[in-house]
């Protein structure tokens, strides 16, 4: 977790800086109807597994895999997002936002392989994601809060993520490169907000929401071992915690 420490202090760091920045710039109403933001949050899991539970063989012995969450796999992991939006009133923005996400695996404890606990050291975590929507404020610009509930919908791409497998009393120990291909997945979120006005053009953001990411690539080299169902229960519902800084251009 002591790295997700060091990317939160640049985070803020940087994120306080663009605010000074651009607060320090002449007070005027902004006249365009166009807007960038960029932040950091994390992604706690509510439900979805890396792997399901099956049965089935491996190195030519029986094996029984146990569902791993990716709560117990991945944890919470860092986003990063960067975007931008149009408004088309007052009170309604279309937005495009940009997200990246990683995440360190955790040793866990599969399964038995034969007479053996089975362990796995999955790689990380890493997500790119592309989400469309709009966004509705519920109260007028010239407040200080405005409180808004926002859509989107879009596509993730997940990287491929390998595995070490170690059964130690079947004294065996193998990788699995490619284990999940990388996968292009369905994603849609809903989400809950403010934005707190620093300056004429600068806002600061926090949001909340739900967010679905669609389920993994089949396992190829399963096929056939009874152990091909591991990637059924792979879709994943977090629930983003995200701050950030928003620039109204003028």
């Amino acid at each position: 977790m002591h790295s997700y420490s060091r990317l939160v202090t640049r985070s803020m760091i940087a994120l306080a800086l663009v605010a000074g920045a651009a607060g320090s710039a002449r007070a005027q109403a902004p006249d365009s109807r166009w807007s960038a933001d960029v932040g950091f949050g994390f992604e706690p899991s509510i439900n979805g597994n890396v792997n399901s539970g099956v049965i089935g063989t491996l190195q030519g012995q029986a094996t029984a895999i146990l569902p791993s969450s990716y709560s117990d796999v991945y944890g919470s992991g860092f986003t990063f997002h960067f975007g931008g939006g149009y408004a088309l009133n007052e009170n309604t923005e279309l937005r495009g936002v940009f997200t990246w996400q990683s995440a360190d695996a955790d040793l866990v404890r599969l399964g038995d392989l034969g007479p053996s606990s089975l362990y796995a050291q999955y790689s990380d975590y890493k997500v790119f994601a592309l989400d469309v929507g709009a966004r509705r404020y519920f109260l007028p610009a010239s407040r200080q809060v405005r409180p808004f509930a926002e859509l989107m919908i879009g596509a993730a791409w997940v990287d491929r993520i390998n595995v070490q497998f170690a059964a130690p009393r079947a004294n065996v120990v193998f990788d699995s490169t490619n284990f999940y291909d990388a996968t292009a997945a369905f994603t849609w979120k809903i989400g809950f907000g403010a934005v707190l006005k620093v300056s004429n053009q600068v806002d600061l953001t926090g949001e909340v929401g739900l967010r679905h990411v669609g389920g993994l690539a089949q396992v190829d080299q399963f096929v056939g071992t009874g152990l091909q169902d591991i990637n059924d229960d792979t879709a994943r519902l977090t629930f983003p915690l995200t701050f950030g800084v928003r620039y109204r251009f003028k």
